[in-house]
């Protein structure tokens, strides 16, 4: 498996993710961090976005998934977008952390994440072709 990787850090969407009713009508801000690993080495060598992951465009699949099709829990939503990630051709492994910074939580805090790692063999079923969602 590959140590090279891909990192985004701090994607922001507003979505309606949450078990109370005022999470779902109101919605609030989720903070997304996804590293994936694959191998550079081609895409670099021969300086070729086809042998790479287009950064851009699994930003937009990661928010898109995040936005969309409102759950309970965020780490219903992490597994998604895991799915997402590995729907990448090139990308072997992804690391998602998921932020809930506005949880309603009774207490002072700063941030509750939940963080999952998967790998392609988790998802058996993924269309590794296209960078379209593996897993719903």
């Amino acid at each position: 498996m590959s140590t090279d990787s891909i990192t985004l850090t701090g994607l922001r969407v507003n979505a309606h993710h949450g078990v109370f009713d005022f999470e779902r009508e109101n919605g609030q801000d989720f903070i997304i961090d996804v590293t994936v690993w694959l191998d550079l080495r081609k895409a670099a060598s021969g300086d070729d976005l086809a042998q790479t992951v287009h950064y851009g465009e699994l930003a937009v699949a990661v928010t898109d998934a995040v936005a969309e099709n409102p759950v309970d829990l965020i780490e219903t939503v992490a597994e998604r977008v895991a799915g997402v990630a590995l729907g990448f051709a090139a990308v072997e492994r992804a690391r998602v952390t998921l932020h809930k910074p506005q949880a309603p939580i009774p207490v002072f805090f700063e941030d509750v994440a939940v963080q999952i790692e998967r790998t392609r063999a988790d998802y058996p079923h993924a269309d590794a072709s296209s960078g379209a969602e593996a897993s719903e």
